[in-house]
C-alpha cells in the first residue's frame, strides 16, 4: 500500500523560499595556489638575482655551434625514430606469429633492449670494435669496425634498437585492441594474414598506437642528449664544449634547455593535430572499404 503524502502548505513554501544557498569554500585550493605562487616567485627571483649573464644566453642561443647541435639532434631523432618504428612493427608481428622461432627471437630482442640501460647500449655500440675488429663478408669484403661505427652510427643503432623494443610493445597493444572479428571476417573472404594486417588491423590500431609513439618521439629528442658521452655533437655536447672554454656553465645549459623546450613544444602541437586526425574513425572506414572491395562477386 503506497504512503499518502500530505500537500505542502504555504508556510512550508515560504520557509523553503527563505533558504539561502551558501557556496562551498575550498580552503585547500587557496592554500595550494598561494604555496605554488610563492614557490614560483622564489624560483624567478633566484634566477633574476643569481650570477647569470643573460646577455651571454642571448648571444649563444643562435651561435653556429648550438644551431649545428640542434640540427644533429633533429636528424638523430628522425633517423632513430624511423628505425625504431620499423623494428617495432617487425618485432611486434614476429612476437604475435605462430612460428615459435620468430616469436622467440622477438621475445629475446624485447627482453634484452628493455632490460639494459640505454647508456650501456650506446657504450657497447661505440666500443664494438673491441669485439669485432672488422665487419663485412669474410673473404669477400670487410671494413674496420672503428671506421664504420662512429659516434653517429653508434648513436643511431643504440637509440633506434632501444626504441624498437618499446615500440614493439606499443604496436602489439594496438593490434590486440582491434576486435578479432575483423580478422576473422577478412580471413573468411580470402585475405592473407599480411593483407589483413596492412589493410584492416593497422589502420584501426593507429588510434591506439599514435599517442604513445608521439610521446616516444618527444622523449627521443631528450634522449639524444645521452649520446654526448660517446661524442655525438648534439645540442648538449656542443653546449658543454663551449662552456668548457668560457666557463659560462649555467648560461649554456639554459641555452640548451631553451632549445629542447622549443622543439618539444612544436612536437606536442603536431602530436595534437595528428591524434585528432586519427580520432575521426578514418581507420575503421578505410578498413570497411577494404573488406568490401575484397568480397567476392
Amino acid at each position: 500500500m503506497s504512503a499518502i503524502t500530505s500537500p505542502i502548505t504555504s508556510r512550508e513554501l515560504a520557509a523553503v523560499a527563505r533558504l539561502r544557498i551558501v557556496p562551498r569554500r575550498f580552503y585547500g585550493r587557496w592554500v595550494a595556489a598561494i604555496a605554488i605562487t610563492f614557490a614560483l616567485a622564489w624560483v624567478v627571483l633566484a634566477f633574476a638575482q643569481g650570477d647569470i649573464a643573460w646577455p651571454v644566453v642571448a648571444q649563444f642561443f643562435t651561435a653556429p655551434a648550438i644551431l649545428a647541435g640542434l640540427v644533429n639532434t633533429l636528424i638523430m631523432t628522425a633517423c632513430a625514430m624511423a628505425l625504431g618504428i620499423v623494428l617495432g612493427i617487425v618485432f611486434a608481428i614476429m612476437y604475435m606469429s605462430p612460428n615459435p622461432v620468430l616469436r622467440s627471437v622477438a621475445l629475446f630482442y624485447i627482453w634484452f633492449f628493455r632490460g639494459t640501460p640505454l647508456l650501456l647500449q650506446l657504450l657497447l655500440w661505440f666500443n664494438l670494435a673491441l669485439i669485432f675488429p672488422t665487419i663485412g663478408i669474410p673473404g669477400v669484403i670487410s671494413w674496420r669496425t672503428i671506421d664504420v661505427i662512429g659516434p653517429f652510427m653508434a648513436t643511431l643503432l643504440g637509440l633506434g634498437m632501444n626504441q624498437g623494443a618499446y615500440t614493439a610493445e606499443v604496436v602489439r597493444g594496438g593490434i590486440l585492441s582491434v576486435d578479432t572479428g575483423q580478422t576473422e571476417a577478412a580471413k573468411a573472404i580470402g585475405m592473407t594474414r599480411l593483407t589483413t594486417l596492412r589493410r584492416i588491423v593497422l589502420p584501426q590500431a593507429m588510434r591506439v598506437i599514435i599517442p604513445p609513439v608521439g610521446n616516444e618521439v618527444i622523449s627521443m629528442v631528450k634522449l639524444t642528449s645521452v649520446a654526448s658521452v660517446i661524442q655525438y655533437a648534439e645540442i648538449l655536447r656542443n653546449a658543454q664544449t663551449i662552456y668548457y672554454a668560457n666557463a659560462r656553465v649555467i648560461e649554456l645549459l639554459i641555452v640548451a634547455a631553451g632549445w629542447y623546450l622549443l622543439v618539444v613544444t612544436v612536437l606536442q602541437i603536431g602530436q595534437y593535430f595528428l591524434e585528432r586526425h586519427f580520432s575521426k574513425g578514418r581507420g575503421e572506414r578505410r578498413a570497411k572499404r577494404a573488406t568490401v572491395q575484397e568480397e567476392p562477386a
